[in-house]
């Protein structure tokens, strides 16, 4: 491929749907690992808050490994990084099936398999975002969608797993799964780099940003720290894991301990999938149509899944219940859509890669604080509402942090203007030879 400039079509469509399965063998088995919290909990005998500390860890190590994912990334490709991380995801679940302890799980399902979703999941979203410009928020949205498509399949299968063959039966079957995340890898091409490095200009940065950086180019930019702007998205990220990651290990627990039939649980994970799946297209399309701002979008949907979380435990009528949960995983779906590709606006496209390992690096601290807070609240209430309460507190307050990234992405644009007005009055010769 020798056109400097993403071809927006073409051969990425391939890796759109390479991602699709990453995100399902990825994400969508994290987001089913509630099914999983009961039976491991009864099996050792140990307190909720301790339970899930499993998932905390396989949260926290998919976020702590994206700098490295980054920087493996620059060094070989995403295609050898995912690979990686097929083979650490499948090593995990087999090697847990094994039953030696809980500390166990915390090694395998947790830092053995945060980590292979990480190195999967991080180049995957790149390879992405390098081969579109214009299509970008529809690309994304359609990888993105395969999290909940598997989510949607994955929720009654894996129920069904857990019933025929027991917990660690499953664990097995789930890891040979997930070495397909080896084959969608391989056909993860990357773009060709440069041959040799040409200064860039205001015309053409955005194109020419897209294409890989040259492998030698293997330094990790904490400098974009610096940035006011990316200090409070990740501020943003903290708060918003803590929230995030809460419903998910929750939801089935909360839905058992109402007295609902074992495939009920099961059937709101796939409902929840479904209406996820139609929020991330919906708020993809929305995004390319640039009504508004990305992150004015953002900000809108954060607040209002807070909300929706908050209520959600009040009523505890089934019905009532799943039109919260349709409503939250709708919620949820639009603000995975764009809150990745979001961080473009911020660092732009040249930066990308690593500011999305930076803000991957710090969500992690809110992905592994918010379970375990969860459930010590659930063990010292002995209600499974007081969790989805700290879940909306968590998202409300993260959309305090996206507005003010607005703000001063907005005002640093008004002055950029102000200045080259300034300069057009300065050099009116110049603007005419333009």
């Amino acid at each position: 491929m020798n056109s400097r400039r993403p071809p927006d079509g073409g051969y990425g469509w391939v890796v759109v749907i390479s991602a699709f399965f990453i995100m399902g063998l990825t994400a969508a088995v994290l987001k089913n690992f509630g099914l999983f919290f009961l039976d491991i909990q009864s099996h050792f005998q140990v307190m909720t808050s301790t339970t899930s500390w499993v998932t905390s860890t396989t949260i926290g190590m998919f976020h702590l490994g994206a700098p490295l994912a980054s920087v493996l990334t620059l060094r070989f490709s995403q295609r050898v990084v995912i690979i990686l991380g097929g083979l650490l995801s499948a090593s995990g679940m087999l090697l847990a099936s094994l039953d030696l302890s809980l500390p166990w799980l915390y090694l395998t399902m947790g830092v053995m398999q945060g980590l292979g979703i990480c190195f999967a999941w991080i180049p995957a979203n790149s390879m992405v975002s390098h081969y579109f410009v214009k299509w970008r928020p529809i690309a994304y949205g359609i990888a993105s969608s395969g999290e909940c498509v598997f989510a949607i399949l994955f929720s009654p299968f894996f129920q069904w797993l857990i019933e025929t063959y027991s917990w660690q039966g499953a664990l097995i079957i789930i890891g040979g799964l997930q070495l397909n995340l080896c084959v969608c890898g391989a056909l993860m091409r990357p773009l060709e780099a440069p041959q040799s490095p040409i200064q860039e200009t205001k015309d053409n940065l955005e194109g020419d940003a897209a294409e890989l950086p040259p492998k030698r180019k293997v330094i990790f930019q904490f400098s974009l720290l610096r940035k006011p702007e990316l200090l409070f998205y990740i501020l943003f990220a903290i708060f918003a894991a803590a929230g995030f990651f809460i419903p998910p290990l929750f939801l089935v627990p909360f839905v058992n301990s109402l007295g609902m039939d074992k495939y009920w649980p099961a059937l709101i994970l796939s409902i929840l999938a479904l209406a996820d799946l139609a929020g991330r297209l919906l708020c993809g399309w929305l995004a390319n149509m640039r009504v508004v701002r990305n992150l004015q979008l953002l900000t809108m949907v954060v607040t209002l899944l807070g909300v929706v979380l908050l209520l959600l435990p009040i009523n505890q009528s089934y019905w009532a219940i799943m039109v919260f949960v349709c409503l939250y995983g709708f919620l949820f779906g639009c603000v995975v859509a764009i809150h990745v590709t979001s961080i473009v606006d911020i660092v732009s496209l040249e930066g990308f890669d690593n500011g999305l390992g930076l803000f991957m690096l710090f969500r992690s601290f809110g992905g592994f604080i918010g379970p375990p807070a969860a459930g010590w609240l659930v063990d010292q209430t002995n209600d499974y509402s007081s969790a989805f309460y700290l879940s909306g507190a968590c998202l409300i307050s993260s959309a305090v942090f996206v507005v003010l990234v607005d703000r001063i992405l907005q005002k640093k644009k008004c002055i950029e203007a102000e200045d080259q007005r300034s300069n057009a009055k300065d050099n009116p010769d110049a603007e005419k030879i333009n």
